[in-house]
């Protein structure tokens, strides 16, 4: 009986982002995440004794800036090989051939893969065949599994592969390859990589993304880390995901329109961040707050979002002191007023609110904005720069949708003084 360890997507030293403009956030504890989740990866090889860890792709988020990328790297791999640890390494789209200019001789225990063909590392005291190809490019569109050679008799064979397989959304489709044609190889494990998300594709044969060790953004939400296989008779006896990350990401989305007062929300908004602490094994905690649903609350939100802002990040540090962050709180919330009242009212304010809807609809139109408030980004200081002024459709189109519903909050807020005054 043997285990090894299957981990992708390491990306080292890439940057957090969401994090690092939060006076009070731990700037050097989040920039160094992704070594600290790879340290727990190299304690968790050395502690189970594993035979041999596979990194399928994206080792690094880049080319280096520095040496000192590198020099870490080499460092963790002469742990390894202390320990008699071997590590078998693809590049992927972010570590290709053609995007590290920078290169240092690695220790003999870390194999990597050829980029210009499938090759094939035997490992005789085993009896097991490890067969990868790294990518030569950073886009590499061809199915590359094509060319792995058909399992050996009596070799529990590896198929080490970087790949977004039949497409995944949000990741770039590249090596694109298909389950039924992996299966037809005869392997008993393919470790994927490129997919940031951990997802067991089959049990028949195995075929596993294990996701990335640390999650540099709050799209990457929830626990990350490695995969632990056990395999004994030349069959995989057990598979177990192991947690490797130092930093979760958590995204609390909370529906306002059951609450009447601000101090109910408040209350209710304590109870979701305490939860997401709860749930995080001990680590700590980036939380975007996501306010939603139509309330009475609306206007009193959205009328002073700078206020409400300090005022739950103030109750995330209470919480989980240095270790509870709100990376941002957006304010999603909606008039209990349906949109069409608003619209038909007839004065200024709603005929502003008329012409917002227009340009969304209108793509063209759009895209003109957007031409506008190009040139306008390089006039704006600083401090409004690091809080992403728009410079595509995308952001543009989420910059008309707040100044819509601070022009709801507006109308609102003018009806209401209208009623208090009749």
């Amino acid at each position: 009986m043997f285990k090894f360890i299957h981990a992708a997507d390491i990306h080292l030293d890439s940057p957090l982002t969401g994090l690092q403009r939060y006076e009070g956030a731990p700037v050097d504890e989040i920039r160094s995440a992704t070594r600290r989740a790879f340290d727990n990866l190299i304690d968790l090889a050395i502690s189970e004794q594993v035979a041999f860890v596979l990194i399928a792709g994206d080792l690094y988020d880049g080319d280096w800036k520095d040496y000192n990328t590198g020099l870490y790297f080499v460092e963790r791999m002469a742990r390894l090989a202390k320990a008699n640890i071997n590590a078998y390494v693809i590049a992927g789209n972010h570590d290709a051939a053609s995007q590290i200019t920078r290169a240092l001789r690695l220790p003999e225990n870390t194999i990597l893969f050829d980029t210009k063909k499938p090759q094939t590392v035997k490992i005789e005291a085993l009896n097991v065949a490890i067969v990868g190809q790294g990518f030569a490019t950073q886009a590499v569109t061809a199915d590359i599994s094509e060319g792995y050679p058909m399992a050996e008799p009596g070799l529990f064979t590896i198929g080490l592969l970087h790949t977004c397989l039949d497409g995944k959304p949000g990741h770039a489709p590249y090596a694109p390859c298909s389950v039924d044609g992996l299966r037809a190889k005869g392997y008993q494990y393919w470790a994927l990589g490129h997919v940031h998300n951990r997802e067991v594709i089959s049990e028949e044969p195995w075929i596993i993304f294990p996701g990335n060790i640390q999650g540099r953004h709050i799209r990457e939400t929830g626990p990350k880390g490695c995969t632990l296989v056990s395999v004994e008779e030349a069959e995989v006896c057990a598979v177990q995901h192991k947690n490797l990350d130092v930093l979760r990401w958590a995204r609390c989305k909370v529906d306002v329109s059951i609450w009447e007062t601000t101090d109910q929300l408040y209350s209710h908004i304590s109870e979701v961040l305490q939860n997401e602490l709860d749930q995080a094994d001990g680590l700590a905690v980036a939380a975007r707050l996501e306010l939603h649903g139509a309330s009475s609350l609306h206007s009193t939100l959205q009328d002073n979002t700078a206020h409400w802002l300090q005022e739950y990040r103030a109750l995330a540090t209470g919480l989980g002191g240095a270790g509870l962050w709100l990376e941002k709180v957006a304010f999603s919330t909606k008039p209990e007023i349906s949109n069409d009242d608003l619209l038909a009212r007839g004065d200024a304010l709603s005929g502003l609110l008329q012409a917002i809807e227009q340009i969304e609809l209108d793509d063209d139109a759009l895209a003109k904005l957007t031409e506008e408030v190009a040139p306008l980004r390089s006039k704006l200081p600083p401090d409004i720069l690091r809080n992403e002024a728009p410079t595509d459709q995308n952001q543009v189109k989420h910059a008309l949708n707040d100044v819509r519903q601070l022009l709801s909050a507006r109308l609102l807020s003018t009806e209401a003084a209208k009623d208090g005054q009749s």
